[in-house]
């Protein structure tokens, strides 16, 4: 059974609570209460197909309103171009947003198995590496406030091979790839997080 991140943080403020207080809260390394409301770019991928750069992208918008609850994020959807300066002042003008989040996944390194699925695509088992950075750009001065990157491995099922590049479009994202999304995601928003330290 997984316990979401919000439940064990309220269980770990009892346990300290419990031990004497041995232990005190350290604030997360990136607040974002400061900025209001948040936007949120859908990430971008390279070397790859189908619906992992979306999962991607919700998942970690659940990881930064778990850990700080009552941000608010306002999700853009994906962009025509790259987000950089002037972009992140324009959304800010437009969407009144104080900040953007943007993300970019990038697989590498895919070592596939598996068969034919049906007569034309072929189904794989594929050990791919993911590599996933983000960047927080003020809004008013378009300059980078925060940069994240993480990677993990994992096989991967339920993709197929489509022109040469992976094809990430499974029924079930979750099922398929959500291990190795959840694992990126939580590295990548660590600074989000309060943490427990010793006194």
């Amino acid at each position: 059974m997984t316990v979401p991140r919000s439940a064990l943080a309220s269980i770990l403020v009892l346990l300290a609570a419990a031990c004497g207080g041995n232990k005190v809260l350290v604030p997360p390394r990136l607040d974002l209460r400061p900025y209001g409301k948040l936007g949120l770019v859908t990430f971008t991928v390279e070397n790859a197909k189908g619906s992992l750069h979306q999962f991607a992208t919700e998942r970690f918008a659940e990881e930064m309103l778990a850990a700080q609850p009552g941000i608010e994020v306002l999700e853009l959807g994906p962009l025509d171009s790259e987000l950089d300066a002037a972009r992140a002042q324009q959304l800010g003008k437009e969407r009144g947003v104080a900040a953007v989040f943007a993300g970019h996944l990038k697989v590498t390194n895919p070592t596939a198995g598996g068969g034919i699925a049906g007569l034309v695509t072929p189904h794989l088992e594929a050990t791919v590496r993911v590599d996933l950075s983000v960047r927080l750009l003020s809004a008013e001065s378009g300059g980078t406030v925060w940069r994240s990157s993480a990677w993990a491995t994992q096989k991967v099922g339920q993709v197929s091979l489509v022109g040469g590049e992976l094809n990430f479009a499974a029924r079930d994202p979750k099922t398929a790839y959500g291990p190795l999304v959840n694992r990126i995601v939580n590295l990548v928003a660590q600074d989000m997080w309060a943490t427990w330290q010793k006194r």
